[in-house]
């Protein structure tokens, strides 16, 4: 096997030292004086030669290895792997590489793969953390690691953070089906103790409050996140067994079986229960009856989670911690639902 191209093998064809072309190939050139002309020799040269950097080299230099890890409950869910989607790109634009990984809501497994990264070397975390993971988060913060909790948040941790207002947004959900004359609404959430679930489900009984209407418990259904498919179908008999006009799924997962277990009831009975949803999933399209969503920005979560953790990789300690709060929508028209 031909040995790899090195620094010195570009220098010898191009007739300039090693640091000339180390300069140039690390994007210093110009700083360091290096005419275009030189630089655009050292470029082909390389190119010729199919040079590839060392990044282990480069790391010990620069004490930056430019990638990112991604921890989020399930690649496998619309909202994540849309969200993973958009930080990918914009890390590509940044020159960081992204590793993607999936907690699937299990704290044990989400510390194995921060121990996984962590010792990987990544230059900082984007995190949607799981339930119990407080601590773990903490161990990050005393290490100094860089890192930016999105759609997930600890109230009593200090970190960069970056979601939604997830009570206004519940609030505005429950608001669309009061609205259309529902009396008796149903809500199904995980049984989970994270703090934007419980937000939710503060935004919902605040609307049902406004209105009037009493938060019976009997309506309220709440799923474990291992037994998705046997609880869901409980819940749907429960509810509809209850004559509710209506039912407010809190993620859409949830939204997903809840209406899979409802259809296979009664193919109809959609237009005899009215259903909103919170985010999209794709699986709304091949339904003939449009279902409502609250429409997070996924697009600018994404953004801003990721330029928030490269300036605090750049800034080190003289980073001040951001909180950010984004707005979201509710989307009622068929003609918003996007294609697949």
């Amino acid at each position: 096997m031909k040995n790899k191209t090195s620094l010195k093998d570009i220098a010898n064809a191009v007739g300039v030292s090693i640091t000339l072309v180390s300069y140039v190939l690390n994007g210093k050139g110009e700083k360091n004086r290096v005419s275009k002309n030189t630089a655009k020799k050292i470029i082909d040269v390389a190119k010729k030669l199919n040079y590839y950097p060392n990044l282990s080299a480069r790391s010990l230099v620069t004490n930056k290895t430019r990638t990112i890890g991604l921890i989020v409950a399930d690649i496998a869910n619309p909202f994540f792997g849309s969200l993973a989607r958009f930080i990918e790109d914009a890390a590509f634009s940044k020159d960081y590489t992204v590793i993607f990984c999936s907690s699937d809501e299990n704290v044990n497994k989400f510390d194995r793969i921060l121990n996984f990264l962590t010792t990987r070397q990544v230059d900082g975390f984007i995190i949607a953390a799981p339930e119990g993971s407080g601590d773990f988060i903490k161990k990050l913060e005393r290490l100094k690691i860089p890192m930016v909790l999105i759609d997930r948040y600890f109230k009593e941790l200090k970190t960069n953070f970056v979601g939604i207002d997830n009570f206004q947004s519940s609030l505005l959900a429950t608001n669309h089906l009061i609205n259309n004359n529902c009396k008796k609404i149903g809500t199904i959430l995980y049984l989970s103790k994270l703090d934007h679930y419980g937000d939710r489900y503060d935004g919902y009984v605040e609307a049902l409050n406004r209105a009037g209407l009493m938060n019976k418990i009997e309506l309220v259904k709440r799923i474990n996140y291992g037994n998705l498919n046997r609880e869901m179908a409980l819940a749907i008999k429960e509810l509809i067994s209850l004559n509710v006009d209506a039912i407010y799924f809190h993620t859409n997962i949830l939204a997903q079986e809840g209406l899979k277990q409802m259809i296979i009831l009664d193919k109809n009975i959609l237009h005899k229960i009215k259903v909103v949803a919170f985010d999209q999933n794709p699986a709304f399209n091949f339904l003939d009856t449009f279902v409502p969503y609250v429409l997070q920005p996924v697009a600018e979560m994404a953004n801003q989670a990721l330029t928030i953790l490269c300036d605090q990789i750049d800034e080190g300690k003289d980073f001040k911690l951001f909180k950010t709060c984004l707005q979201t929508e509710l989307i009622t028209k068929s003609a918003d639902q996007f294609d697949i």
